[in-house]
């Protein structure tokens, strides 16, 4: 699924040493569509409108935060076994889970509402 990280050993005398290195999985999106490829946190901003892509293949958990309107789905099933897609608005914020091939909404900062 997910890019984990690298591993690496290092042998000091008779005792080995391990580290796992976590890669920076962070992302600025100003595109009109971009599919996900194993990020942790994408920020969307510097386009009027986006969309989304949640791919089932190489992302297994992801934070989306909005500072414009996104359209999200995936490319395969259903958000929250019911959902073709979903769209948020400027100032939110959506965490996703995959399990089981579907994507699940798991925490979100609820709707942002304009002035009136």
């Amino acid at each position: 699924m997910s890019n984990i990280g690298s591993f690496n050993r290092k042998e000091v005398g008779e005792k080995e040493y391990y580290n796992i290195q976590t890669p920076n999985n962070k992302k600025i999106v100003s595109e009109s569509s971009y599919t996900t490829n194993g990020e942790d946190f994408i920020l969307v901003k510097g386009i009027e409108h986006s969309k989304l892509i949640l791919n089932n293949l190489y992302t297994e958990h992801i934070i989306v935060k909005s500072l414009t309107t996104v359209t999200i789905s995936c490319t395969e099933n259903k958000i929250d076994e019911e959902y073709e897609e979903i769209v948020i608005g400027k100032g939110a914020c959506v965490e996703f889970y995959l399990l089981e091939n579907n994507w699940y909404i798991v925490s979100s900062d609820g709707l942002k509402l304009e002035n009136l």
